[in-house]
């Protein structure tokens, strides 16, 4: 009787470890799942905020001060343009 019951204790006491172990692992993962969401988040706010510098990097009107200023660009006269022409056979 007295081995039956060590018995039953010690099932006990490794079901009672394995479900605090199991209780603990989930709090972790679900910490680190908060974690990773989270840093998704920040992620999408600063790729918003990169397409934003980005359109504003690729305007026009400042592509063509940096053309001017920097590359010294200058549009050429109207003379001495030749506009190529491709003839279509049908």
């Amino acid at each position: 009787m007295v081995r039956t019951n060590l018995v039953l204790l010690l099932a006990i006491l490794m079901c009672a470890l394995g479900v605090v172990t199991s209780q603990h692992k989930a709090r972790s993962l679900f910490q680190a799942i908060e974690a990773e969401q989270e840093r998704e988040r920040h992620l999408e706010v600063e790729f918003g905020q990169l397409q934003l510098e980005l359109s504003t990097w690729a305007t026009s009107p400042r592509i063509e001060k940096i053309a001017r200023e920097k590359l010294k660009m200058r549009t050429p006269d109207p003379a001495k343009i030749i506009t190529a022409t491709r003839e279509v056979s049908r």
